[in-house]
């Protein structure tokens, strides 16, 4: 792994690469074996890139087997304002399509949550990386009245970052600094080394092209 990173270090002064590029490392980054653990890291390094300009941060990262009831979170990834305590965001990550056996126990610890503190985030987020049935978008989108005012949608994880990337355009390099920073601080349990080893592979290649 020395020499990989030792590799990208050499072509620091090389173009930075496309928002397209970045997107499409990342997709060949998740289709290797083992990648569950990424979609959790592709976002919360988008806020961690972006922090300062959303006034928005995550919390920390919860273990990967962590179970939501363990942790007490609502989600895998929890967003709060900069300098207070209170989420007003939580992410939920499916490697498999969502349902609405996924939604309705969303709704449940939404409302348990609101009970316990009194404090009602602003949206529910479900990423996935598998297709989005339009039913259970539909089932989803009409929450909002159900939970007095929380929004509950599904997102696809590539094109949540397509969109992240084009959006915080000049950002697009500190998010693939942010990502690879966090993917290799991961346990090997939750990222093993053949997967961190395989990011760096992809991106010196990918950067080779550009």
């Amino acid at each position: 792994m020395q020499t990989l990173l030792a590799g990208l270090q050499s072509r620091e002064d090389a173009i930075p690469l496309s928002a397209e590029a970045i997107v499409s490392l990342i997709e060949q980054h998740m289709k290797c074996r083992g990648s569950s653990r990424l979609p959790v890291l592709v976002v919360a390094a988008a806020y961690q890139s972006a922090s300062e300009r959303l006034g928005e941060q995550i919390l920390p990262l919860q273990s990967h087997n962590a179970a939501d009831k363990q942790t007490g979170s609502l989600g895998d990834l929890e967003i709060t304002l900069i300098g207070e305590d209170n989420a007003i965001a939580s992410y939920e990550m499916k490697t498999r399509k969502v349902t609405q056996d996924d939604v309705d126990p969303a709704i449940q610890k939404i409302n348990e949550r609101t009970q316990q503190t009194d404090y009602k985030i602003d949206n529910y987020i479900f990423i996935t990386t598998d297709i989005i049935d339009e039913p259970v978008k539909e089932y989803a989108a009409s929450i909002y009245e159900i939970t007095g005012g929380v929004e509950v949608v599904i997102l696809d994880c590539l094109s949540f970052l397509r969109h992240f990337l084009h959006l915080f355009h000049r950002l697009r390099m500190q998010f693939l600094e942010a990502y690879q920073t966090l993917v290799l601080a991961e346990p090997e349990s939750a990222v093993s080394q053949p997967l961190k080893e395989a990011f760096l592979a992809l991106r010196q290649a990918a950067e080779s092209v550009e």
